[in-house]
């Protein structure tokens, strides 16, 4: 609990170095990464634009066996949206509905305003009528 709550100071205050530092040191001294852990990570590597960084930690989670929620995927999405990775972004979304992870509003909201930033419309109007 008291990693989680590291982890999550470092997202609160968009520190997504010291959070992925963190993990390194959690998983050095042997404590389990959980999805709270992961999502607290994703979401401050979010935060710091760091989108490159965010991915990894999906993959990260899978290969660990981690369950992917909502909540981690939004963070991820918004990641990419920030850093104009609009075809990342819409892959996401498919790798949502391949792991039947439920997108909700802030998932397509992100996925939108990551295809508006990159420009294609033709992208962000297919999502807005699915």
């Amino acid at each position: 609990i008291t990693y989680n709550a590291a982890v999550s100071a470092c997202e609160k205050g968009s520190q997504w170095d010291q959070a992925l530092r963190l993990l390194v040191e959690m998983a050095s001294a042997h404590v389990e990464l959980d999805t709270i852990t992961y999502s607290a990570a994703v979401s401050a590597c979010e935060k710091g634009s760091q989108w490159d960084h965010a991915l990894r930690l999906l993959v990260k989670m899978a290969s660990a066996r981690v369950k992917l929620d909502t909540i981690t995927y939004n963070s991820a999405v918004s990641a990419c949206e920030k850093g104009g990775e609009w075809d990342q972004a819409l892959r996401l979304l498919v790798d949502m509905a391949s792991v039947c992870v439920e997108l909700n509003t802030i998932t397509c909201s992100a996925a939108v305003n990551a295809c508006e930033k990159g420009r294609q419309w033709d992208q962000a109007l297919g999502l807005l009528l699915a």
